[in-house]
């Protein structure tokens, strides 16, 4: 038997759903304070990465009034460059889901750069544009209104894990609605259907400190 090309893999069998809390709207210059990634295989959640951040500074109360998460919360959690490791080792090569991922993306890509730490490696999949095409007609394509049209069980909006968890059974349901014949769409139909570029996180080899030679003379 033909055995499929690396690309083309099933999607809709095993993917990375995740979201991000911030600080505020401006990646480089607000902070990361909650990661959660979802584990799916076979359209259901198998492994779960989830964590608060300090952000070593005070919450908006903004941004605390959308999300809940408070200075108190925060005290004393990881910082940003101690997780980026153990996010980048959970994520693997595995295809990554973000609903508007530009947003989620840019955040961890300024981190990344920052602290020149390891990334996840897989391509990253925008839900937003391809939930415009699959579900027409909606009012808005937030998240929790597509999540109430597919009637998917919720509690909380705006933390991180959760949401991750509605995002991947919502992007679930979007690969069995244009599967054809049991089979979920390849990697490039779906970046195709975004009608954007390839997105993935940057892989930074961080360069060996050079020696001063003159002793600081």
């Amino acid at each position: 038997m033909k055995q499929p090309h690396p690309f083309c893999i099933n999607v809709f069998m095993r993917f990375i759903a995740f979201d991000l809390e911030t600080t505020g709207t401006v990646p480089g210059v607000d902070q990361i304070v909650e990661i959660g990634a979802v584990r799916f295989i076979d359209g259901q959640p198998e492994a779960i990465f989830a964590t608060l951040i300090d952000p070593l500074r005070p919450i908006p109360p903004g941004a605390s009034a959308v999300n809940g998460i408070s200075d108190d919360m925060v005290k004393g959690k990881p910082l940003i460059d101690t997780i980026l490791p153990a996010f980048a080792e959970f994520c693997g090569e595995d295809v990554l889901v973000a609903h508007n991922a530009p947003f989620d993306s840019q955040f961890l890509i300024a981190d990344i750069k920052k602290h020149e730490t390891t990334a996840p490696r897989g391509v990253i999949l925008d839900s937003l544009p391809i939930a415009r095409k699959v579900f027409p007609g909606l009012p808005n394509y937030k998240l929790g209104t597509l999540v109430q049209h597919l009637k998917i069980p919720t509690s909380n909006f705006h933390r991180a894990e959760e949401d991750a968890t509605y995002l991947g059974h919502m992007f679930s349901q979007m690969m069995k609605r244009i599967s054809i014949g049991g089979q979920a769409p390849q990697v490039g139909n779906l970046i195709a259907l975004t009608g954007k570029p390839e997105l993935r996180f940057p892989q930074i080899v961080r360069q060996p400190k050079q020696m001063d030679f003159f002793g600081g003379l």
